[in-house]
């Protein structure tokens, strides 16, 4: 199985002054936003990427970027409109401050499975997109590049919080629990049983232990992580033992 690595794009001018960007043109990293694409990008230069794939937006095109250069060898950037942040309609662009006094506000936070932005997508097919872009494109990745490949999606808050939601198995009415920060990293790996969820909104630590193990040992991990591990287990392994 592949394992895919979700980051969100780092800050941007609009995330500062609580406007909701959603798919509006022209809205790129701000100077903390770059740093913090950076600060990622270096975290992932441990870990061999079999593709880098984003959203189409600037922000996530940058942040993209950031990672792909930051690796050993050449990676191209690919975008996927799968991954793009969620149609708004008329809530884009407005002050958060303003949408909190609308009643799909409530519906947004307590019961997003019924909630439907005025001219846009709803969550439920926001979620139902993404989720079909990131398994197909995982299991791509998985027949190219063999089942120890690791990739990298780069999307949106509200996107990956909704990936992680299907992984754990939560209802969408309870993905307002997950946090996803600016150039957070959260971890996904698929399996013929079910997901692992890794990791989520991770800022530092050593990656390394994800890059893929020896030839000689891929088989014997392969059949052992597809079920879960009964008390938790001894964790990963070194690359390089």
């Amino acid at each position: 199985m592949a394992t895919v690595i979700l980051v969100r794009h780092g800050r941007t001018s609009a995330n500062v002054g609580g406007v909701l960007a959603g798919r509006t043109p022209g809205v790129r990293l701000d100077e903390t936003g770059v740093a913090q694409a950076e600060k990622a990008a270096a975290r992932l230069a441990a870990v061999p990427l079999a593709a880098v794939v984003s959203s189409p937006l600037e922000r996530c095109r940058q942040t993209a970027q950031a990672v792909a250069r930051a690796q050993a060898g050449p990676v191209r950037v690919v975008a996927d409109k799968g991954l793009t942040e969620c149609d708004y309609g008329e809530w884009q662009g407005r002050p958060l401050k303003e949408l909190v006094k609308e009643p799909l506000w409530k519906v947004v936070q307590g019961q997003p499975s019924a909630a439907h932005f005025p001219g846009g997508e709803s969550l439920a097919a926001m979620q139902a997109r993404v989720v079909d872009a990131v398994r197909r494109r995982d299991a791509a990745v998985e027949a190219a590049h063999g089942p120890g490949a690791v990739w990298v999606a780069v999307s949106h808050g509200d996107l990956v919080k909704a990936v992680l939601a299907d992984a754990l198995g939560m209802h969408l009415d309870l993905f307002q629990r997950i946090n996803v920060d600016p150039a957070s990293v959260s971890i996904v790996r698929y399996t013929s049983t079910r997901p692992f969820v890794l990791a989520t909104n991770t800022h530092d630590g050593d990656l390394s232990w994800l890059a893929p193990p020896p030839a000689k040992g891929r088989a014997r991990k392969r059949a052992a992580s597809t079920d879960a591990v009964v008390g938790g287990g001894a964790g990963p392994a070194s690359p390089a033992s």
